[in-house]
């Protein structure tokens, strides 16, 4: 009999992330974490897998390497802080070197800031992405000072006087170089050869640019060159691509491909096309069309570390691509073509390719994160977590709202169906969730975004849910990502179509899976899933039960507090508070909090900068002010990310407060 997947189960994952290839292309490195409960964190440590033998071997064992980079000779380089002298040194980073072929790490240099992003151009001269502390450096001081805005960003804290700033690091000298000034906000690109492309624009004070420029540095004759000014283009990404005449080895004497929404064919506003800039002249060619985003937007929260999602190869881009409900690798060619899906169903994380091997991490047929080589899969780090638990495969169904468009779905059965829809207790008493009719409670789930999408991988609160006896239903309403930008496009219509879209998909799913019960529906959410619970919960009273996470209840709150509010919000429902307020309150689901009739938990974290905490906060008071049952569980020291890489314990606490609500209210 299979084991019930409980809140904590997730401590048994190994997550991989960020496959590379050696630069002989013989070895492959990647990082594997692993939650720790007793220390409340993860450990990851660099990983090798032998392309030929398809064996895999741990490399380093101090559990504190989150990423790495190949020095052209083929050792690895890793930031840790290893001794007490090092990790008093905030403003200071250390890389270890290690070698492939075994031994201890050793000390390999350490520099004077706060580096991040580290890329050789030779075996002595490295690039480096880092942040420069414009602000007021004395740690032990008990205030902020706010002179700019946004004044925070999620998962960095208060963010005064703080740029990406791009360094030279020469390793034979120790000499530290800066190629960008202390208030320019750099961010580097892609480097090919002695030049390197970055994006950036000068913010000193007051409120940020809206879009960065794009640069090109030469090394050799220390010059920058401004290719497109900023606040002209929404650039995404910027590679380099042969010229006409110019081989696929000499990609640097070519044009620069460039992702922009150019004349504005494409509606939304995450899905721009391929251009072709050239560095001469900087005029932008349109090169390819192409209405969907870069990278996956599948959502999970059984994944962590990041990796590469596109790369040039000779003359062709490959990149990760988000069509319908799955993530594929795709490339573009030199002739403006976008390939077939080189990659299953499923969500293709990250990759890494020579000219005989791709390498890509993902999600697929229910697993974990794993490698996979020429589509073969070479790592079987979570193969006894498939084989004991009990995990819930998506049944897949699309339907035609009414407004004739197709809206795609799923549904989870609950577990252990052939024991009647039973689920056992810790002291191995079954306790069944249905009903006198045998019909169970359900819980409609609804991803952020909202230009994401859910998909057919692995979600473990969802299958958490389904284990202890509840139908989980889940769809892309329109404003959900994979489809074009018409179907993701609903500026100034949140609440409206994407609302109508959810409530006739549950609709359907009752329809399609007669042993729903109707009268035992939850719904939760977080982020705009967070936001469209608040709806909901406004305008229907058919949930018996809500769970609101990191959530939005008024815009002209977000507007003002959230790290992206003085953008998103404009982008996203077309006014501002001081020009639209009667606009932005009617997209309000606190407008429509005094209708509010549904048991409803909300959740938050104090240090999600995304999402403040004073969203979840007004729309508990206002349910309070109704008397109805409500409840805030407030997370310290968490952010936006708390449901996918929050501390372990919290994250426990966090779905034993959702599975505990749901089953007071539905059970």
């Amino acid at each position: 009999m299979k084991k019930q997947i409980k809140a904590d189960t997730f401590l048994e994952f190994k997550y991989v992330s960020a496959p590379t290839f050696s630069p002989d292309g013989k070895k492959i490195g990647f990082v594997l974490q692993q939650a720790d409960l007793k220390e409340n964190t993860y450990h990851g440590d660099v990983w090798l897998l032998d392309v030929e033998t398809k064996k895999v071997s741990q490399l380093t064992s101090g559990g504190d390497a989150r990423g790495f980079e190949f020095t052209p000779s083929g050792t690895l380089l890793f930031a840790a802080k290893r001794t007490k002298e090092e990790k008093e040194k905030e403003d200071e980073t250390v890389f270890y070197e290690i070698d492939p072929a075994g031994g201890e790490a050793r000390k390999a240099f350490s520099l004077p800031i706060r580096a991040g992003k580290i890329v050789p151009v030779d075996e002595d001269l490295y690039i480096i992405q880092a942040t420069q502390n414009n602000g007021e450096t004395d740690k032990d001081r008990g205030w902020e000072t706010l002179e700019e805005t946004p004044f925070w960003f999620n998962g960095r804290g208060f963010t005064a006087g703080l740029r990406g700033r791009i360094y030279l690091y020469q390793r034979s000298t120790g000499e530290l170089t800066p190629v960008t000034e202390p208030w320019f906000d750099a961010s580097l690109g892609e480097v090919c050869g002695r030049k390197f492309l970055y994006r950036g624009a000068l913010w000193e004070g007051g409120r940020k640019y809206d879009y960065p420029g794009l640069y090109l540095y030469d090394i050799d004759s220390k010059t920058s060159k401004c290719l497109i000014e900023p606040n002209t283009k929404a650039g995404y990404v910027a590679d380099f691509w042969p010229g006409e005449g110019v081989g696929p080895e000499q990609p640097g004497a070519g044009k620069i491909l460039f992702t922009t929404y150019g004349d504005g064919v494409n509606i939304g506003m995450y899905n721009p096309d391929f251009y072709l800039l050239d560095p001469e002249t900087k005029e932008l060619s349109l090169f390819a069309r192409y209405d969907r985003g870069i990278g996956s937007s599948v959502g999970s929260d059984a994944r962590l570390g990041g990796g590469r999602a596109a790369k040039r190869l000779k003359d062709r881009w490959y990149f990760i691509t988000t069509d319908c409900e799955s993530a594929y690798l795709r490339y573009l060619s030199a002739d403006g073509t976008i390939s077939e899906n080189l990659t299953p169903e499923g969500s293709a994380d990250s990759f890494d390719i020579t000219e005989d091997h791709v390498v890509v991490c993902g999600l697929f047929d229910d697993r974990l994160p794993e490698l996979y080589l020429d589509g073969e899969q070479v790592t079987h780090f979570n193969d006894a977590f498939q084989e004991e638990y009990d995990i819930r495969t998506p049944e897949y169904f699309e339907f035609v709202n009414k407004d004739g468009v197709s809206i795609h779905g799923y549904v989870m059965t609950p577990a252990a169906a052939e024991d009647g829809f039973e689920t056992p207790t810790e002291d191995g008493a079954p306790v069944s969730l249905a009903g006198p009719d045998g019909r169970f409670p359900c819980i409609l789930h609804i991803h952020g975004g909202p230009a994401t999408v859910f998909g057919s991988i692995y979600h473990h609160e969802m299958e958490l849910w389904a284990n202890a006896g509840f139908y989980v239903i889940f769809c892309n309403p329109r404003g959900s990502d994979g489809r074009g930008g018409a179907f993701e496009d609903i500026c100034d219509r949140y609440g409206s179509i994407d609302y109508e879209d959810l409530m006739e998909f549950t609709d359907e799913a009752l329809r399609r899976y007669p042993k729903i019960d109707p009268e035992r529906l939850g719904v939760t959410g977080g982020s705009y899933g967070g936001f469209m619970t608040n709806w909901i919960i406004g305008h229907t009273n058919r949930f018996k039960a809500a769970c609101s996470q990191r959530s939005i209840a008024a815009w002209t709150i977000f507007e003002h507090t959230s790290d992206i509010g003085y953008s998103f919000t404009k982008w996203h429902q077309g006014a501002r508070t001081r020009d639209g307020l009667e606009q932005l309150w009617g997209h309000s689901p606190l407008a429509a909090a005094p209708n509010c009739q549904t048991p409803t938990l909300f959740i938050h974290s104090d240090k999600d900068y995304r999402c403040w905490m004073a969203e979840g906060i007004s729309m508990f008071t206002a349910l309070q002010m109704n008397g109805c049952p409500s409840k805030m569980v407030l997370f310290h020291d968490e952010t936006h990310e708390l449901s996918r890489s929050g501390k372990p314990k919290n994250r426990i606490h966090r779905m034993e407060e959702i599975l505990a609500w749901m089953e007071k209210y539905l059970k």
